[in-house]
């Protein structure tokens, strides 16, 4: 591995977040490829919508499978080269199923879109945390999470624009062969070492080597912080997936008035996660910036589950909560970096992502069972329950700062 040296770390800081960043933009639009083409690949695979919702399926249990260890291959052999692997594996697999066009094809590669995607957030955060200086990480941190929002925001539109112009297989391959375009560039990218982290001998090893640092992450803060990022997942998942339908269906508001307050709440999210890159670096409290903010969401989603409002007053309540729930983005992966032992970002952040994945495989069953039994303002409700659980386990960094890690090492 190459590392910039002296004036050059500026620079070689920003041309590392900005790759880390559109890797994180591409790795989106891989996990949005599919579902805007179901229409088409119903067509052209003559098959259902259970069969074709199998392909996600299957994606989603084996990123939830891999993450982990993935996260511990980081540290292993370093995060540049399984950052690179992700996003080629990534681009093959949608690359193949277009050329391929056979449903059976669809699900091995959905599973191998899967296992790429499990590589992406323990690479992206290991690479950040070495060579970004403390002092901007929480913004690298918003800035990268910003770039996934993007690319979940554009992902829909290339891939209908594409499969109207040429069919769903050219636009799975025009994706597909952009990722893997990007590996070249991956690949020689030149990490820095920031300046305020190179004293320490796992600084840089995260990038272009093998990382022999010890320290467990099979910590108290760990597994607090897997359960924090799994009812991040519950409470998001209930307003970005269910919030339409429990809007349509027990308050009165129409399909366009629904999907308007719900486009606020994601548009606004991507704002709060800029704004709370500059508040992630201006405290080491992270836990009680991320406490307040959800707190605050709470709230509003309260007055959204039991307040009849009209449409204006509805989407500005959930913009609000929206613009809240997205700034403490920043501050929750400073508590992961926080608690990572020195080396670990890899493990660290690919065991506490796990719960994304947990929250998306329990959510979606919870809240459909919900609507079928006539309780669409539970929706909201339960959206409550896990946002108040979600801002008492963020009180519990501050407990953690204090104790440790679980080993006795105090926190950084």
């Amino acid at each position: 591995m190459h590392l910039h040296q002296g004036s050059e770390r500026p620079a070689g800081g920003k041309r590392l977040l900005l790759l880390v960043s559109l890797a994180h933009l591409v790795s989106h639009v891989y996990i949005l490829a599919l579902p805007p083409l179901f229409p088409f690949l119903r067509d052209s695979l003559q098959v259902g919508f259970v069969e074709l919702g199998l392909a996600l399926t299957v994606f989603n249990v084996v990123s939830a499978v891999a993450q982990a260890p993935i996260g511990f291959l980081v540290d292993r052999i370093g995060a540049q080269r399984v950052l690179a692997a992700g996003l080629g594996l990534g681009g093959l697999a949608l690359l193949s199923i277009g050329l391929v066009g056979t449903y059976a094809w669809l699900l091995v590669g959905a599973a191998m879109a899967g296992l790429a995607n499990g590589a992406f957030h323990p690479a992206d955060y290991a690479l950040l945390s070495a060579g970004i200086p403390k002092a901007q990480l929480g913004r690298a941190f918003s800035l990268h999470t910003f770039a996934g929002y993007l690319g979940t925001a554009i992902a829909p539109a290339v891939l209908i624009g594409l499969a109207l112009l040429a069919g769903p297989g050219l636009a799975l391959g025009v994706v597909g062969l952009a990722g893997i375009l990007l590996v070249g560039v991956i690949l020689p990218m030149r990490v820095p070492a920031a300046e305020d982290q190179s004293r320490t001998s796992a600084q840089g090893r995260f990038a272009g080597g093998p990382n022999t640092t010890g320290g467990s992450v099979f910590t108290l803060a760990i597994g607090s912080l897997t359960v924090f990022f799994a009812l991040l997942s519950l409470s998001n998942g209930a307003i970005q997936n269910f919030s339409v339908a429990a809007l349509v269906n027990g308050y009165g508001v129409s399909l366009t008035q629904a999907n308007a307050a719900l486009t606020a709440f994601l548009m606004l999210s991507a704002f709060g996660v800029l704004m709370g890159g500059f508040l992630a670096d201006r405290t080491r409290r992270h836990g009680d910036v991320a406490a307040a903010a959800f707190a605050l969401t709470a709230l509003l989603t309260l007055f959204v589950a039991v307040a009849d409002l009209g449409a204006v007053a509805l989407m500005f309540a959930l913009g609000a909560a929206g613009f809240l729930s997205g700034a403490i983005a920043p501050s929750r992966d400073m508590m992961v970096q926080a608690a990572a032992p020195p080396g670990g970002a890899g493990r660290a952040f690919g065991i506490v992502s796990t719960g994304f994945n947990v929250g998306g495989a329990i959510g979606p069953l919870l809240f459909g069972w919900i609507l079928d039994h006539g309780a669409p303002r539970w929706i909201f409700g339960a959206a409550v329950g896990f946002m108040t659980l979600t801002v008492l386990m963020a009180l519990c960094d501050r407990w953690f700062a204090r104790k440790g890690d679980g080993s006795g090492a105090p926190r950084a």
